[in-house]
């Protein structure tokens, strides 16, 4: 802890993107060991990592937003609303690329047609990944905004990468697994997979430069991160966790509340 507390936050940024990225590469790496991946352990993996963002996002990135917008010209809820609103609906655009792709895949393909499904697939998911990036950049240049590294706002941006580089792990083995199923090599699975999670460390650095260079736009920045955030959990993350039996599901539900007690008890714990 005290080494990350002298270290420059743009190198934070970068180093926690990089270890999200390497996540996704490791959930990809999963082909080489499965077909399919259990649902039991991608339930549980899955609702963990939304309880965790659900968290994160008040506690690491809305509650700063809105105290930091305070005694600016528009008021802080109009703030924080506008921010957490445009970062839902970027989320929005990236699930209707998310959704053409879906639909190509349960159509037959030939050979040419499978080409452009997995260009689809990479493209959609890299622009999912790019928000992620974004929060947990932001998270770590807010440091640098507070105008000195505090040991809570430090737990906050690393548990914020910690959710988002839960999330990568299943999420790397949701696109190497079906992509296996069609009867890619591993390797080229494998390859695909991790390509996803690549943009993460450029938009990670780009966040922090951001609110650090400009930082009226903190508040709009953080909420911002927090919208997508908590849209990719409400849309993706927990109905994914909740998919299969009932008692499979509920894996899902109780990974959620572990991952939220997990991230309260880190933040309450140290303020």
């Amino acid at each position: 802890m005290e080494w990350m507390l002298k270290q420059d936050p743009v190198l934070l940024a970068f180093i926690f993107t990089t270890f999200a990225y390497l996540m996704t590469a490791l959930g990809a790496a999963v082909v080489f060991c499965f077909r399919n991946v259990s649902q039991r352990w991608m339930n549980a993996m899955l609702g963990f990592a939304a309880g965790i963002m659900i968290a994160a996002s008040f506690w690491s990135l809305l509650a700063p937003a809105i105290e930091r917008a305070q005694g600016g010209k528009l008021p802080a809820c109009l703030v924080v609303t506008l921010g957490f609103g445009a970062g839902a609906l970027f989320l929005v655009g990236c699930d209707g690329a998310m959704a053409k792709v879906r639909a190509l895949r349960n159509r037959p393909a030939n050979r040419s047609e499978r080409v452009r499904r997995t260009f689809l697939l990479v493209f959609a998911i890299t622009l999912h990944n790019i928000p992620e990036g974004l929060a947990v950049g932001v998270a770590f240049g807010a440091l640098a905004g507070a105008g000195t590294m505090d040991g809570q706002m430090l737990m906050g941006a690393m548990a914020v990468a910690m959710g988002i580089a839960l999330q990568n792990l299943p999420e790397g083995a949701a696109v190497s697994t079906p992509l296996r199923r069609e009867g890619m090599s591993r390797i080229k699975c494998f390859l695909i997979g991790q390509m996803s999670g690549l943009v993460e460390p450029i938009f990670g650095v780009l966040g922090a430069v951001l609110v650090i260079w400009a930082k009226p736009v903190l508040p709009y920045a953080l909420s911002f991160a927090a919208g997508a955030m908590i849209y990719v959990v409400a849309e993706e993350l927990l109905p994914e966790a909740q998919s299969g039996r009932s008692a499979t599901g509920r894996l899902g539900s109780l990974g959620c509340v572990v991952g939220f007690a997990l991230m309260m008890a880190l933040d309450v714990g140290l303020g």
